[in-house]
């Protein structure tokens, strides 16, 4: 009989780096870890596709405030690519609608790469989470509609084979922008090559500032949340900030900020060099307050995230 999770203390706040096993949405991820919450504000930075693993950073309370800051732009992932056939899902979970066996060789797969890095045009598959008129893209794919879709602009980073695997299958390691589809990427790579393919696996090793290296799977959430110890898997707000710039409000501008005043650029040390409409973290007596912006010769608070 499992035990069961003792109710956490409210008003948890910060991130929570989940290891998303594959078979699982990204909601159903957050509805585990809501409900050993008690009920906490949660949400995720990023879906995964339900049969994808790896990284998925999930915002728990005022973290979620955070979202429009964060920088999400680069992912990195591990792919498989199954070449002899292709799906009507560009990955293992759909229904083949092509096949062949002109199979290509590691120097013809290491040889295509290059086409696909840098900024491409990409034309996202029909079973996904993107809206066309109100509906969802998958929906009307699995009522049988058919959509025109644009391509659109994203950018591969880096793309290197790792290596073949048995079943014609090659091992892939990417690093691209948000927005961009690795199924798509092997389904496009297929025809390339003139051999039907789809992913046949899929891992999230990055999304922004959250790596495997912090990621926790849900085994081991559930075991902290038994203990009364799922604070301390927590990554603070900071964290997915790094990128932004940082001033230390002193102790005479606190009482400003705290009512909203705009606080002077000149009167804030570090923040002459703010770009005009730069995001920039402030903190007091040690602690991430709130998110603020440069508008000409003051600072003004977007973000509240103190007390």
């Amino acid at each position: 009989m499992t035990e069961p999770i003792k109710p956490q203390k409210p008003g948890f706040c910060g991130f929570l780096n989940v290891l998303k096993p594959p078979g699982m949405t990204s909601a159903q991820v957050v509805g585990h870890v809501r409900r050993m919450l008690n009920g906490e504000k949660v949400g995720h930075a990023g879906t995964l596709d339900p049969e994808a693993a790896g990284v998925l950073p999930l915002m728990i309370g005022k973290a979620a405030r955070l979202f429009d800051y964060m920088q999400d732009k680069e992912k990195a992932y591990v792919a498989e690519i199954a070449f002899g056939s292709a799906t009507d899902t560009q990955d293992a979970q759909g229904e083949m609608v092509e096949v062949g066996e002109l199979y290509p060789d590691e120097a013809m797969i290491r040889a295509s790469l290059p086409g696909f890095v840098g900024e491409i045009l990409q034309i996202p598959p029909m079973f996904s989470a993107l809206k066309r008129d109100g509906k969802r893209l998958y929906d009307l794919a699995r009522q049988g509609e058919t959509v025109t879709l644009e391509g659109r602009s994203v950018t591969v980073h880096s793309l290197d084979l790792a290596g073949v695997t048995p079943n014609h299958g090659a091992m892939l390691h990417l690093r691209c922008s948000k927005g961009f589809y690795v199924r798509t990427l092997c389904h496009d790579l297929g025809q390339a090559l003139g051999c039907p393919a789809h992913m046949r696996f899929l891992l999230r090793t990055q999304s922004g500032a959250f790596s495997l290296d912090t990621a926790q799977t849900l085994e081991t959430i559930r075991a902290a949340a038994q203990a009364d110890q799922l604070a301390a898997l927590l990554l603070p707000m900071e964290a997915a900030l790094t990128h932004l710039p940082t001033v230390h409000v002193p102790a005479s501008l606190v009482k400003h900020l705290y009512n909203g005043i705009p606080l002077r650029v000149a009167a804030l040390p570090g923040a002459g060099d703010l770009q005009d409409g730069q995001p920039v973290c402030l903190w007091v007596n040690g602690s991430l307050v709130a998110i603020g912006e440069r508008t000409a010769a003051v600072v003004r608070q977007r973000t509240w995230l103190g007390e």
